[in-house]
């Protein structure tokens, strides 16, 4: 499945692509339900597909469970019964994924070119660090350019979406605790970042956290680590790799992370960045405003946004 979050009448909403359109999860299950003629309140309850992507993902087997069913009423349904719970892109306000995630803890120097562009060391452990709530928007959303810098780059990655509560996960087990994946782009403030050995003041400017445009669920990506990467900037091709040149895996990340915290259904895990960064460049690459950055990873789609003034 691929689902989306997005905005309806100020609403929040969890939703499910279908071709080339939204539906809406928590409506279209009620909409089935009723159709099945149970009105036991207490069952009907425990049936509906929550409105939001974290509780979703809290459901775990059933709410995905439920989501396919939904999927097969809205296939057998009418083009007139659709009219209640199936939206153009255009009629509605696309959100990322999961709007609001617990946990964005994000992976730096994971790719062999990226850390060799860099002049680092390869890393012997992961090096990580969060990005904050403030950070978190969609695909097609603007990202103000800061009034503080010109030094504004991006950072293409592989996002791991968490399914599943848990705590000092086998490496063995890790991939069973993926709800799915999604396109992440770190932007960076880059003379911010490096103001001071911690990174977190240039990683958590306001809207430099998009994702989407959806979250594929791992069973249709399959083998994550065998996914092409890639970033342009204004349609220039800046960045193009694999995930299967991670240096540290998925699992292994997983594990890792799951050792200094415990994981949560909607907490994301953000992969690293390959080769081509604009720091690196000579001259220096980074964006401006109007311009527009797109990162793209096979299986998942493009993730687009425009820089705007801030």
């Amino acid at each position: 499945m691929r689902l989306v979050s997005f905005r309806l009448y100020e609403q929040e909403r969890l939703g499910i692509e279908w071709e080339g359109r939204f539906v809406d999860a928590n409506a279209a299950c009620r909409a089935m339900l009723a159709k099945q003629g149970d009105s036991d309140p207490v069952r009907l309850a425990d049936a509906l597909l929550p409105a939001d992507a974290v509780a979703f993902l809290k459901g775990g087997a059933r709410t995905f469970e439920q989501a396919r069913a939904v999927l097969d009423f809205v296939e057998e349904s009418s083009p007139e019964e659709r009219t209640q719970f199936v939206y153009d892109v255009s009629a509605v306000k696309r959100l990322a994924p999961v709007p609001h995630p617990g946990k964005i803890v994000c992976v730096g120097r994971n790719y062999h070119e990226h850390v060799s562009e860099m002049k680092r060391d390869v890393p012997t452990i992961p090096v990580i660090f969060a990005k904050l709530p403030n950070t978190v928007c969609g695909d097609g959303d603007e990202v103000p350019f800061p009034r503080v810098s010109d030094q504004l780059d991006y950072e293409a990655e592989l996002a791991v979406v968490i399914g599943r509560q848990g705590r000092y996960i086998p490496e063995s087990e890790a991939l069973r605790y993926v709800a799915g994946y999604t396109a992440f782009n770190d932007i960076t403030v880059r003379d911010w970042q490096h103001r001071t050995p911690q990174w977190l003041q240039g990683k958590s400017f306001d809207k430099s956290a998009p994702m989407g445009p959806v979250l594929v669920t791992a069973d249709e990506i399959g083998d994550p680590h065998t996914l092409d990467i890639k970033l342009r900037l204004n349609e220039e091709l800046r960045q193009s790799d694999n995930t299967s040149r991670l240096i540290f895996n998925i699992p292994f990340l997983i594990s890792f992370v799951s050792q200094v915290m415990t994981l949560e259904p909607g907490d994301i895990i953000a992969t690293g960045t390959p080769g081509g960064v604009g720091v690196a460049m000579d001259p220096k690459g980074f964006m401006k405003v109007g311009d527009v950055v797109k990162v793209e990873i096979e299986k998942i789609g493009v993730l687009t946004n425009h820089i705007v003034e801030g």
